[in-house]
């Protein structure tokens, strides 16, 4: 067991409440600026999460769990991650996150609508919490070429940087 003051007390809450309680050595964690590491003795942070892959080390070994958009806290060697969703690695069901994933990129490829349309979003968040679940499978899919937005709960959207030029200028 780590000494006092060398462990980070670890918190991930979902709405049905506390999903993982850890004391661990160091973690990273996806937000909307890029992935960010914290260590013991971190200075207090507070980031919006992105849907993507947590990892952890706890007694020297790497834990990874997925989780989606939401918001993280850090301060006094305690990080609480608030988030919509959350799973492990063994609570993946690899065929059911690829019909997810196969579903949500049909449906965006065939969308109407405008991009910061409700619906828009929603598809995003399925299609990267699928995303997200296959990469902490082990089988990640090919990345995707969509500029996406991915609200956080908020009311507020945060938009990742477009791909290219043609497609900031509409093209």
């Amino acid at each position: 067991m780590a000494a006092e003051g060398t462990t980070i007390d670890l918190q991930i809450v979902t709405p049905f409440g506390v999903a993982l309680q850890e004391k661990v050595e160091m973690l990273t964690a996806p937000s909307i600026n890029g992935e960010f590491g914290v260590l013991p003795g971190h200075r207090p942070l507070l980031a919006a999460l992105q849907t993507g892959i947590v990892s952890y080390i706890k007694g020297g070994e790497e834990v990874r769990v997925a989780v989606g958009p939401g918001f993280a806290e850090v301060a006094e060697d305690k990080a609480v991650l608030l988030t919509q969703v959350f799973s492990t690695k063994a609570e993946v069901d690899p065929v059911r996150a690829r019909l997810d994933l196969k579903d949500a990129d049909e449906a965006l490829d065939h969308f109407k609508g405008e991009p910061g349309d409700t619906e828009y979003l929603e598809l995003m968040q399925k299609e990267l919490w699928a995303a997200a679940r296959l990469t902490l499978y082990g089988d990640p899919p090919p990345p995707t070429v969509r500029t996406f937005t991915e609200s956080v709960g908020t009311g507020e959207t945060f938009k990742d940087e477009p791909a290219s030029a043609d497609e900031d200028a509409g093209h």
